[in-house]
């Protein structure tokens, strides 16, 4: 009787589907690839048991782990290269800030290149009466500015036509702000826009982060608006 040669006659099938690869000399590595899969599930094919073959489920299942695990790898190249996306684009966003006001929360305010000062009060609830005061550096008042009744929230306010002499100082103005919510007039809390002298990318937790003229580092999310 003549005997059949099991992996012969598999090789043969596999090479038909394309399965079958030539063994090759490849480099040292950690990792499991496809043709790696492939090999293994061939050469386990090739030793099965033809009385118990590999049941389909099980051959199945392995296919699909596989499958599974290629499918993570592949969404973590991909990640990667949107992360890489992310970076470049906060280093752009950071650029074009560059020379461009912020408002940030505090009371000292440069006046711009127009030799004006702007920002913004909080007003906390309906207020009767409101007023600002502007004071130099040595706490001398600059001018005032009486706003009258105002609703509750933000409040632009813009000082135009300051002094020459003011300007000449290249000193900060203090902005005082006050109103009157039922109880007398009370200081209430201001933002001021200040110029972007540098900024950078920042870590992906951190975001991009502005070195904001008389505040230092502010990040971007603590920036209420901006201005050119």
């Amino acid at each position: 009787m003549s005997s059949i040669d099991n992996n012969s006659s598999l090789n043969s099938i596999l090479d038909k589907l394309g399965i079958n690869q030539p063994k090759e000399a490849k480099k040292s590595s950690d990792t499991l690839g496809q043709d790696d899969f492939l090999r293994l599930m061939t050469t386990q094919l090739q030793n099965q048991d033809p009385f118990k073959p590999t049941d389909n489920t099980e051959m199945i299942a392995q296919m699909a782990q596989f499958s599974m695990v290629t499918g993570q790898t592949e969404m973590n190249e991909s990640i990667k290269a949107i992360s890489g996306q992310l970076s470049e684009f906060r280093i752009a966003t950071a650029a074009n800030m560059l020379g461009h006001s912020v408002l940030v929360s505090g009371n000292k305010a440069y006046p711009d290149p127009e030799g004006t000062v702007s920002g913004a009060i909080d007003v906390p609830a309906v207020s009767t009466n409101t007023s600002i005061l502007y004071k130099s550096i040595n706490g001398e008042i600059l001018h005032t500015e009486e706003l009258g009744p105002q609703q509750a929230g933000l409040l632009g306010f813009r000082w135009e036509n300051i002094p020459q002499n003011v300007l000449e100082e290249n000193e900060y103005i203090t902005v005082e702000a006050f109103a009157d919510t039922g109880a007398g007039l009370r200081s209430v809390g201001s933002s001021v826009f200040s110029e972007v002298l540098a900024a950078s990318a920042g870590s992906p937790s951190e975001g991009v982060v502005y070195d904001v003229r008389g505040y230092g580092d502010v990040k971007a999310n603590d920036v209420k608006r901006f201005k050119n």
